[in-house]
Formats: C-alpha cells, sequence, structure tokens
C-alpha cells in the first residue's frame, strides 16, 4: 500500500484485490453495507476495532494491518522488531540452527521479498557465482544471464517461481515490492519459448545446477514461522534444499568432508 494512501483508498484497493464486493465484505466482517460505503467513500473514519475487524474480513497481512491502522489514525500493533536486537536473539539462535544442522544440503534464509539474509557454507557456495554482495534471489534467477548457465532447467524454474510470486502477491495486495519481481519473471518468461501456462513435466520440478560439468539436482523446502505475531518474524523465509537423487548427495557429503 501507498504510504501517503488514505484508509479509504487502501480499503478500497484490498477489497478489490480480494475480489469481493461491499455486500459480500458487510456480511463477513458483520458491518453494515452503508458504513463500508461511507468508509470507502472517507465519508466516516473507522475505529481502531473497526480496522482489525475488517482486516480479518480480508485476511490482510500483519505488515499491512499497521499500514492501515496508520492510514485511518492508530498506531501500529504489530511489532516489527530488527532480526539483530537483543530481544530477537533467541529467535535467531533456533534459526542459525536449523541453518546449521542442514548441512551438507544448502540452507537459505531471506526476507519477503527474498533478499539473502543468511546461508550455511553450502548455501553460499551455490549462491557464490552471484557475487558477494547484497542478493536477491527472484532477481538474481530473473535478470542476472548468469542464472541461464547455472541453472540447467532455467525456463521452468523460473515459471515455477513466477507462480509463487503471484500467490505472495495475491496474499499481499498491492505491494509493490512484490509486484516488481512478478513483472522481472514475467520479461524472463517471456524471453523463453516455454509457454506461459505449460503444465509441468513432472510431479515436482527439481532445482538443476550445472556444478562443472555435473548436474545436482535439489528439491525445495520453505519453511514459514507462523506462530509469531512480529512481522520480521512472519515475513521470513527459510529455504531447506534437499538433494533430488543419490549423485546429487553423495556429492555434498564428499564437498563437505
Amino acid at each position: 500500500m501507498n504510504e501517503t494512501a488514505t484508509f479509504a483508498d487502501a480499503l478500497r484497493v484490498w477489497r478489490t484485490n480480494r475480489r469481493m464486493s461491499q455486500l459480500e465484505l458487510s456480511l463477513t466482517s458483520e458491518v453494515s453495507s452503508r458504513h463500508l460505503s461511507f468508509l470507502e467513500t472517507g465519508r466516516a473514519r473507522p475505529s481502531r476495532d473497526m480496522v482489525l475487524r475488517i482486516c480479518d474480513a480480508l485476511l490482510i497481512p500483519r505488515a499491512a494491518r499497521n499500514e492501515l491502522l496508520r492510514a485511518a489514525g492508530f498506531a501500529p500493533i504489530f511489532p516489527a522488531t530488527p532480526l539483530d536486537s537483543e530481544v530477537m536473539a533467541p529467535f535467531r539462535r533456533v534459526v542459525d540452527d536449523m541453518i546449521r544442522r542442514h548441512a551438507p544440503y544448502p540452507a537459505m534464509l531471506t526476507d519477503r521479498c527474498w533478499n539473502l539474509i543468511d546461508a550455511n557454507p553450502a548455501g553460499r557456495l551455490l549462491l557464490s557465482p552471484f557475487g558477494d554482495g547484497a542478493i536477491n534471489l527472484v532477481r538474481e534467477l530473473a535478470c542476472n544471464p548468469i542464472a541461464r548457465d547455472l541453472i540447467c532447467n532455467w525456463s521452468e524454474t523460473v515459471a515455477e517461481m513466477a507462480s509463487r510470486i503471484r500467490l505472495e502477491v495475491l496474499e499481499a495486495g498491492d505491494d509493490p515490492a512484490l509486484m516488481a519481481l512478478l513483472r522481472h519473471l514475467e520479461q524472463a518468461l517471456d524471453r523463453t519459448d516455454r509457454p506461459r501456462h505449460a503444465p509441468l513435466r513432472r510431479p515436482v520440478a527439481p532445482l538443476e545446477i550445472n556444478a562443472g560439468g555435473r548436474v545436482l539436482a535439489f528439491l525445495s523446502t520453505i519453511v514459514h514461522f507462523g506462530t509469531s505475531e512480529d512481522v520480521t518474524v512472519r515475513d521470513l523465509r527459510l529455504e531447506l534444499l534437499f538433494p533430488a537423487d543419490e549423485a546429487t548427495r553423495l556429492a555434498l557429503i564428499e564437498s563437505a568432508s
């Protein structure tokens, strides 16, 4: 949501994104359709409880709920604690332990926009062709020409990631950062011969990496931390890559020894 948007503007955008009529939202939130109409036109101002009730009905993520509260003139209620703060130390130790224990298989921690925060040695090695600077996994995949050479099934991987980001855009609503990532992926798809909605060739599409003449195949699992009210924690993604075949498993064990 645009930080300068009014509550009326934001409500209209979210309702439209969720493909709900005012009547449907009225029934779901138990708010009269007349009052919802007044809220969307700016003729009425919501109470704090009203904002949260509408957010519940629209299934709005916590970060966006904070923005709607601000737009309505209220303080945000969901904390967004820096990951390196002292209060987050116990949680960070848990995440660090998960990353460390995943060795010798790659593990990467990102924020909601797929900016790399941390990785174990295997993950760093996997990403080393992209350099040592700030890495956004989606932009590297879609825009960096190195990715085409590194990923054997690049077109399939881009298509799978585009499907994933479309769902995230749907959940997050009018999120310019995620929408920009989706545009990068869709532009990358336009540069391939793969039909935009081609069916998968197999039940699970592995990530196939060209590693010095041999192919390493991985299956990906994304871990979300959904039990926290903290925006930072809720937005984290821990991607754990597992070997998709025995040759990859043995190669990873060998490289770690």
